[in-house]
């Protein structure tokens, strides 16, 4: 859901803060300052804990081995001076420290990688360059005859080492149908002819002497024009190589200092968890878990971090068996009204936060009940001056959150006054002004009983509805059964049944809808019965089911028809201030005379701030109350259950001022 209808609390982290027994007092000093974790009941450290820290020290070695190797790739020793703190870098989680070294040597191993593939050719064709190019002084060879194998002969190229073929060369003599010899310092280069079936034999030999087979390229060229291609691939190759060791070394001269940085960092790491590894075994560690919101854990971790020189921090989502706080994030202007829903109960934590409907739906009911810009503005004084007489904390978040749903409602109140022109009631109309409304039609809409009713039902009709359709997504979301016929049945019910009845019963013609329309209608209603009453008996068996249903459809209208509450306490706001308006005008001009000119004054202004008074105390209680009831009673019970536990974080509170003394 957007969460500007609905909203789910904060995505939340267990954290198990490690440290050393002497670090205690600053580790709960640092979480006291940083103020975002939830402290649970703490388990015994288990050996798991010590496998904790043991992997990840594993994780550490493998990131510090990763830089080494880049580091690797300098062509001699330098010294490094480093301008950053190692401290700064140090602080930040390890999976950042993970994410740069792995980014950072990678592509540097990567310019390294190219290079391998050029740097071996260059190898093997120096290797073949070095062995061929005798035997090319002494025969005009092609390439595919020193390595072939037919039905009878076979040749190849084999290499020894010169002081073990001289014992060799008489075995090697009896087999060999022809040979060519060439000295290549240390050793000799021997191109053999001979029977396929004594190669095998000769091989062996080759091989127990401490020889090999030179695997030749199966190209079909001359040894010299093999040799003459051989070498400016070489050279074409070189000038490869020599390009990508540039670039290599000018990456690596703009990141050193960077790896040397994150080598010392992780060097730090290593050695931070190796004591915590050996303290864990000792059993002399502090153990700290609790909760703590996902979108703070970075910064949070990183000022643990900062602050004690030796900590581990475990962080992990939620198991499923674990039930962690909950912490609601609504927008800034919703968030008051989080406590009329903490008042139904706390959202669980994973389930839909509904303070956006709700906030909306309370302050439009409570609204419209009061509908007065004289009593809205009362309303925002005592918000603002009287709730602090019934406090003894006044710097308490919850009475900050209250006294901000009461200015809230003060001002759509205001709003609705000044659209309808109501100014303690028709006060106005003691100095001969008609009208003072901004809206003609809306004051007509509210000041007229019948309209304000249809308005108050529409109204109902919508948001009974709302809370119809979550309930019916929550129920397909938790596989609940029946829920699907049942609301599907309401649906159709009203949208088919209420213009059926309406035609059937009161012989109302229905505009846009004709006799074969309502016939249709008339079988949709009967279908909407059936739906609800088999999902009645899914719900609650065969024979309660087959009872209980009545109660789904008059409940239902029942819902609706509450909130006709709306119009009767806003149209008693608005009558009630006619009638001490009526009542101070009557007596006014009661007795005759300037005396009684005077004391009728007199008896009018006093009922006018009695009568005010008591209404303006009256609409405030009953559009509170009334607005709860609607918002709890006819709306969240349908698709809200609360249970959850509020996010209590330790956290150091600074307060402005503090109230002392004897009652305090």
């Amino acid at each position: 859901m957007i969460p500007v209808v609905l909203n789910t609390p904060e995505a939340m982290l267990k954290i198990r803060v490690i440290t050393m027994r002497d670090y205690s007092e600053k580790a709960l000093k640092a979480l006291h300052g940083v103020g975002v974790l939830h402290v649970e009941q703490s388990k015994e450290l288990k050996p798991v804990d010590g496998a904790a820290i043991e992997r990840e020290r594993g994780e550490v070695g493998k990131l510090l081995t990763y830089v080494d190797s880049v580091l690797g790739y300098l062509p001699k020793k330098e010294k490094v001076s480093l301008a950053e703190d190692t401290e700064v870098i140090y602080s930040r989680p390890l999976s950042e420290l993970n994410d740069e070294v792995v980014s950072l040597c990678t592509r540097l191993s990567n310019l390294q990688q190219r290079s391998v593939g050029p740097r071996d050719e260059v190898k093997r064709l120096t290797e073949l360059k070095r062995y061929l190019e005798p035997l090319a002084q002494q025969a005009p060879l092609r390439l595919r005859d020193l390595n072939f194998s037919g039905q009878y002969l076979f040749s190849q190229v084999l290499l020894l080492p010169s002081e073990r073929y001289e014992s060799l060369h008489g075995q090697l003599k009896n087999y060999l149908l022809e040979s060519i010899v060439a000295a290549v310092e240390n050793e000799n280069v021997l191109f053999a002819i001979g029977k396929v079936e004594d190669q095998k034999v000769i091989t062996s030999l080759v091989t127990e002497a401490g020889g090999k087979e030179l695997q030749v390229p199966d190209e079909d060229l001359t040894l010299q024009e093999f040799l003459e291609a051989g070498e400016e691939r070489i050279h074409n190759l070189e000038l490869e190589l020599a390009k990508l060791y540039g670039e290599l070394q000018t990456e690596i001269r703009e990141n050193l200092e960077r790896l040397v940085l994150l080598k010392e960092v992780l060097s730090a790491e290593n050695e931070r968890l190796l004591v915590l590894e050996k303290a864990c075994e000792a059993k002399y560690v502090t153990l700290i878990e609790g909760w703590i919101p996902e979108s703070s854990s970075e910064p949070a971790i990183s000022e643990l971090r900062d602050s004690i020189d030796y900590v581990f921090i475990d962080a992990r989502k939620p198991e499923q068996s674990e039930e962690p706080p909950t912490k609601l994030r609504n927008l800034r202007g919703l968030e008051p009204f989080q406590v009329i829903v903490n008042l139904f109960g706390i959202p669980k934590y994973g389930q839909w936060d509904p303070t956006p409907i709700v906030a909306y739906s309370f302050a439009l009911f409570f609204g419209l009940m009061v509908g007065d810009v004289v009593y809205a503005l009362g309303i925002l004084l005592l918000g603002r001056f009287l709730l602090l007489r019934f406090t003894d904390n006044p710097e308490s978040e919850g009475f900050r959150l209250f006294q901000k749903i009461i200015y809230t409602g003060g001002y759509v109140a205001l709003f609705i006054g000044l659209l309808t022109g109501t100014y303690l009631g028709n006060f106005y109309e003691f100095f001969g002004i008609e009208s003072l409304a901004l809206a003609e039609g809306v004051k007509e809409t509210l000041q007229d009983p019948i309209s304000f009713i249809v308005l108050a039902l529409i109204i109902g009709f919508i948001h009974v509805n709302i809370g119809h359709v979550l309930a019916l997504i929550r129920g397909i979301k938790e596989g609940t059964k029946g829920v699907l016929p049942s609301k599907i049945g309401l649906f159709i019910l009203q949208i088919c049944g209420i213009p059926y009845l309406v035609y059937a019963l009161l012989q109302v013609d229905i505009p846009l809808l004709n006799a074969q329309m309502l016939s249709i209608m008339g079988y949709a209603l009967m279908l909407s019965i059936v739906l609800i009453v088999v999902s009645s008996i899914i719900r609650q068996g065969a024979f309660l089911g087959s009872i209980f249903w009545i109660f789904d459809i008059a409940g239902l209208f029942g819902d609706i028809m509450s909130y006709s509450r709306i119009a009767g306490v806003g149209l008693a706001t608005f009558y009630l201030a006619f009638c001490f308006n009526l009542m101070a005008d009557l007596f006014s001009s009661m007795i005759p005379g300037v005396a009684g000119l005077i004391i009728g004054g007199i008896i009018a202004i006093v009922i006018l701030l009695i009568g005010h008074t008591l209404n303006l105390a009256l609409c405030v209680l009953t559009g509170f109350i009334h607005s709860l009831r609607l918002c709890f009673v006819e709306f969240l019970f349908k698709f809200y259950e609360g249970g959850g536990r509020e996010y209590s974080p330790f956290k150091l509170k600074t307060r402005a001022s503090v109230v002392v003394g004897a009652k305090s």
